[in-house]
C-alpha cells in the first residue's frame, strides 16, 4: 500500500496533460543543458520519470529531448544517478523509432548495462538483441580493466539468453559456459572489505577480512555459494550469486544441443549410469568439454546447496532463502539429469533423504513439488519405487495447505504439466481428485483456468460419477473446509467432544458432533470413495447454509456451472449407455440436493437442463428404460414451480423420443402411461381456481406440455380426441380474469396461438403423424430436421388453411 503522499503523488502524475508535460520537459531540458548536473537536476528527471511512468497509457516526449536524454546517458561528465534516471526514462519511452544509442564502443560496464537495458526495451528486435548479447560476450571474454565490474553485465546476459537464445554461437556459449563453471566454484570463501564512503572516518581499516559464515554461525569450510554469509561481498562472490540466478535458463537453452541420446553411444545410457554409479569420486581432474564442466560444476553447487539447506539459520530472511535456493537447486538437478542420464544414480539417494527430512515441514512443502517432479521423471531410469513420495505429496499436502495460495497454484501447475505423465504411470492422480479440488474450492477464481485444462485429464468411467457429485457440493465443500480452519484455530479447552444428546447449533460445534463427524469426514475425504453416499450430506448441506453468503462460498459457487459443461462435454466423449443412464438419474436425483445459495441453484438448473438434452439425444432410448424415473420426475408439480429449466427440457425430451422411431420397445402403453401423467400435469397448472389463490406457472412449461401432449396423441391416435378437447379449452384459461391477473398479455396470446396451431394439425391425423412420428429411415435425416426447425412456420401455414380470414366466402 502506497502512502496519502504517495498516492497524491501518482495521481497528479497520471492527470498531467501533454500540453504540460511536453513544457516541463522543456525546463528539464535547460536544466540538463546546464554547466553542472546536480541535485536539481535529478529532482528533476525522477519527476519527469514518474509522470511517464504513472501511467498505463504512451507518453509522448519530443524528439529534440529524447536524443539529449541520449547525449547525457552517454556522456563521461555525468554522474552515475543522472545516467540511470536518463535509461529509466528511456526504456519507459520505449519502443522510440530514432534511437541514436549503439554499445558497440563502450568500455565502461555500468554504462553498457544502461545502454544495453535501453535497447533491449525497444521489443524483440533480433538485430538489435544479438548486437547486445556480441557486445556483452565480447567484452567478458577480455580481462576487464582495473575498475570495472562484469556483474552489471550478467543481467544483461540473461535477457539476451531469454529473448533470443540463438544470438550466440556455440564458441560464445562455450566461452561462458567455462566462465559460469569458475564463478560458480571458484569464488573467495573470504568476506569483501568494505567500500570507503569518503568521510573523514573511512580511512579502511588494516583487520583482515574473516571468512564467510553458513547461515547457523559456523565457519564455512567448503565452497561459495548463494547461503555463504558475510558483512561484505567480494567482485567473484557477486558474480557466483548472479551466474546461480541464470544458471536454469541458462541450461535450458544452451546445455541441450549437441548432446547425444542415451543409448545413441556404445554403452547404453544404463551402462553409463552404473559406471558414474560406481565411480562416486568427483569428476574436477578430468579435461571435459565446456558445456560437460558447467553441469558438473552446478551438480556440485546444488549438492552444496541442498547439504546448507539442513542448517538451523540465525535469521528468518535467511531461512527464506534457503527454500528458494532448495527449490532452485532440486529443479536444476532434474534439468541436469535429464540431459545427462548418468547423474541421476548420483541424485537419487540424497534426494530421498532429503524428502524425508522436509516432507514433514509445511514450511518446505512447496520443496516438494521440484522433488516430485524430479522423481516422476527418472523413477524408471532409476528403477526406483517413488509411489510413496507421490501418495504423500497428493495425500497430505492439499489437504493441510489448500489455504496457501502460492502452493495452491503451483500445485494445480505441477499436475498441469504432469497429466500426460501420471495417467500413464500412476493411479495416485485420478484418486486424489477430492484433494485436488479443496485448492479450487478456496480459491477459485484464479485456479478455474487451471482446473478447467485439469478436469478432462481426471475424468474416466471410474470417476465420472464422483465428479459429478463433487462438482454439485463444490460450495458446500468450502464452507466445511472454512469450518475445518477455524476449528483447528480453536483452543485446546474449546475441542472437547460434544455431546451426542445435545443438537449441535453451530457449524463449529457440528464438526465434532458424532452425528455429523463422519458426514464432514465424507466432504472432506483425501481421495476417491468406493461408495457413492451424496444423500448421506443432506443435513449437512442444511447446517452449512449458514456460510452460505460468505464471499468465498459464492464465488465457488459461481465457478461450477463453466466446471459442469466442461463436465459434460468430457463425459460425452467417452461414455457409454449404462454411464449416460445413470448421469440422467443422478441429475433429477441432485437437483433437490443443491447448496442453497438461490443464484447457485438457478445457474445450476440452467446447465443441467440443457445438458439432459444432449444425453437425451446421445441416447433417446433412455426415456424408455428410465421411464419410471422420468415419469416421477415430471409427474411432480412442485418441479414446474422449482426447476422450471429441467422440467421444460424434460417434457421436451418425452415429446421427442418417446417413439418407435427411436426405440422399438416403445410401446402404446407406455406413450398412454407418459400421456396421463403430462395431461395431469397441465390439468393441474390450468385449472380455473378463485382469484386470490391462482398460482402463476412458466407459459413456456404450459406450452411445452400442450406440444409433448400433441406428440403423443400423434403416435397413438386414440389420444387425439383427449388432447384436442383439452386444447379447445385453453381459449377459456386465457380469458379468466383470475388467469389474467397472474400473466402478462404477451404470454397468453403465446399460449392461446400454440394451442390453436396444435389443435389445428391434429385435424389433418396423417400429417400430424408424420410431422411428430417420422418413419424409422427418415427420423435422422436432413429432411426431417429440418421439418422440425421450420415447424412453428408450417403450423401457421396449416392454421392458415383451417382458419380462413374472416369474410371469406367459399365457392
Amino acid at each position: 500500500m502506497f502512502t496519502a503522499a504517495a498516492e497524491s503523488f501518482l495521481k497528479q502524475a497520471r492527470e498531467i496533460q501533454e500540453e504540460e508535460l511536453r513544457r516541463f520537459a522543456s525546463r528539464v531540458a535547460a536544466v540538463l543543458q546546464g554547466p553542472e548536473l546536480g541535485p536539481e537536476a535529478a529532482d528533476c528527471l525522477q519527476r519527469l520519470h514518474l509522470s511517464v511512468a504513472a501511467s498505463k497509457y504512451p507518453r509522448k516526449l519530443d524528439d529534440r529531448f529524447v536524443d539529449l536524454l541520449q547525449t547525457v546517458l552517454c556522456s563521461p561528465k555525468s554522474p552515475e544517478q543522472i545516467q540511470l534516471l536518463c535509461a529509466a526514462i528511456l526504456r519507459e519511452m520505449s519502443p522510440c523509432n530514432d534511437l541514436i544509442l549503439s554499445c558497440d564502443e563502450i568500455r565502461d560496464t555500468k554504462l553498457l548495462s544502461l545502454v544495453s537495458s535501453v535497447l533491449l526495451a525497444q521489443g524483440n528486435k533480433k538485430a538489435e538483441v544479438s548486437a547486445v548479447g556480441q557486445r556483452i560476450v565480447k567484452v567478458l571474454e577480455r580481462r576487464l580493466p582495473e575498475g570495472q565490474s562484469a556483474r552489471y553485465l550478467l543481467p544483461v546476459l540473461s535477457n539476451v539468453v531469454r529473448l533470443s537464445p540463438e544470438s550466440l554461437t556455440e564458441e560464445q556459449t562455450n566461452v561462458i559456459s567455462k566462465k559460469m563453471a569458475d564463478w560458480l566454484r571458484y569464488a573467495s570463501t573470504q568476506q569483501g572489505v568494505a567500500q570507503p564512503s569518503g568521510g573523514f572516518f573511512s580511512t579502511p581499516r588494516t583487520r583482515q577480512p574473516g571468512p564467510v559464515t553458513e547461515v547457523d554461525g559456523a565457519i564455512a569450510t567448503d565452497f561459495f555459494t548463494v547461503l555463504s554469509v558475510g558483512q561484505y561481498y567480494t567482485e567473484d562472490q557477486w558474480l557466483n550469486v548472479q551466474a546461480f540466478s541464470m544458471l536454469r535458463n541458462w541450461l535450458l537453452c544452451y546445455e541441450t544441443k549437441g548432446l547425444k541420446p542415451p543409448n545413441s553411444d556404445d554403452k547404453s545410457g544404463m551402462d553409463r549410469s552404473v559406471m558414474s554409479m560406481v565411480s562416486t569420486t568427483s569428476t574436477s581432474g578430468r579435461l571435459l568439454p565446456p558445456k560437460d564442466r558447467l553441469r558438473e560444476k552446478a551438480f556440485e553447487y546444488c549438492q552444496r546447496l541442498i547439504e546448507q539447506s539442513n542448517r538451523r539459520p540465525l535469521k528468518k530472511d535467511d531461512g527464506d532463502l534457503q527454500k528458494a535456493c532448495l527449490i532452485e537447486a532440486v529443479t536444476i538437478i532434474d534439468i541436469i539429469c535429464k540431459q545427462d542420464s548418468s547423474y541421476v544414480y548420483r541424485s537419487v539417494s540424497f534426494l530421498k533423504i532429503l524428502h524425508g527430512r522436509i516432507s514433514g515441514d509445511a514450511t518446505y512443502s512447496r520443496a516438494l513439488l521440484p522433488i516430485a517432479q524430479f522423481f516422476l521423471n527418472h523413477s524408471k531410469t532409476a528403477a526406483v519405487d517413488s509411489d510413496a513420495i507421490h501418495k504423500h505429496l497428493f495425500t497430505d499436502i492439499p489437504a493441510q495447505l489448500f489455504h496457501n495460495p502460492s502452493l495452491a497454484f503451483e500445485f494445480v501447475q505441477f499436475c498441469k504439466d504432469n497429466t500426460q505423465l501420471f495417467t500413464e504411470t500412476s493411479s495416485i492422480f485420478r484418486q486424489s481428485f477430492p484433494n485436488l479440488f479443496k485448492f479450487l474450492a478456496w480459491n477459485s477464481p484464479p485456479l478455474i483456468s487451471e482446473f478447467v485444462d485439469l478436469l478432462p485429464f481426471l475424468l474416466d468411467a471410474s470417476t465420472a460419477i464422483e465428479i459429478f457429485h463433487l462438482l454439485l457440493d463444490l460450495p458446500c465443500l468450502t464452507a466445511a473446509l472454512d469450518v475445518q480452519l477455524r476449528s483447528a484455530a480453536l483452543p485446546t479447552s474449546e475441542k472437547a467432544a460434544c455431546d451426542p444428546a445435545v443438537k449441535p447449533t453451530t457449524c463449529l460445534e457440528a464438526f465434532r458432533h458424532p452425528q455429523y463427524k463422519s458426514m464432514f469426514q465424507y466432504l472432506l475425504r483425501t481421495k476417491s470413495a468406493s461408495e457413492e453416499a451424496p444423500e448421506r450430506l443432506i443435513p449437512l448441506r442444511q447446517l452449512l447454509g449458514s456460510l452460505a453468503s460468505s464471499p468465498r462460498v459464492v464465488q465457488c459457487a459461481e465457478t461450477v456451472p463453466v466446471l459442469l459443461e466442461l463436465f459434460f462435454r468430457v463425459v460425452a466423449e467417452f461414455a457409454d449407455g449404462r454411464l449416460i443412464n445413470q448421469l440422467v438419474v443422478l441429475l433429477l436425483q441432485r437437483s433437490d440436493q443443491l447448496y442453497e445459495i438461490p443464484a447457485f441453484k438457478d445457474d445450476v438448473y440452467r446447465v443441467l437442463s440443457s445438458q439432459l438434452v444432449m444425453l437425451c439425444k446421445l441416447r433417446p432410448a433412455l426415456v424408455v428404460e428410465l421411464s419410471t424415473e422420468i415419469l416421477e420426475f415430471s409427474g411432480t408439480v412442485s418441479n414446474i414451480q422449482n426447476k422450471e429449466a429441467i422440467f421444460t427440457h424434460l417434457v421436451w425430451a418425452i415429446g421427442e423420443y418417446m417413439s418407435v422411431s427411436y426405440d422399438k420397445r416403445c410401446t402404446v402403453e407406455q406413450i398412454s402411461r407418459f400421456f396421463e401423467t403430462l395431461e395431469a400435469m397441465l390439468f393441474e397448472i390450468t385449472q380455473l381456481r378463485p382469484l386470490a389463490s391462482t398460482p402463476s406457472y412458466a407459459p413456456r412449461a404450459i406450452s411445452v406440455l400442450m406440444a409433448t401432449l400433441t406428440k403423443l396423441a400423434a403416435r397413438s391416435q386414440d389420444l387425439i380426441p383427449r388432447v384436442s378437447m383439452f386444447l379447445s379449452k385453453m381459449r377459456t384459461f386465457v380469458q379468466n380474469p383470475a388467469v389474467t391477473s397472474v400473466y402478462s398479455e404477451e404470454d397468453l396470446e403465446e399460449i392461446l396461438i400454440r394451442a390453436t396451431e396444435l389443435m389445428n394439425l391434429l385435424k389433418m391425423p396423417s400429417v400430424a403423424q408424420f410431422v411428430f412420428t417420422p418413419p424409422v429411415d427418415v427420423a435422422s435425416t436432413r429432411f426431417q430436421r429440418e421439418v422440425n426447425e421450420t415447424l412453428p412456420s408450417a403450423l401457421r401455414i396449416v392454421t392458415r388453411l383451417l382458419e380462413p380470414a374472416p369474410g371469406f366466402v367459399p365457392g
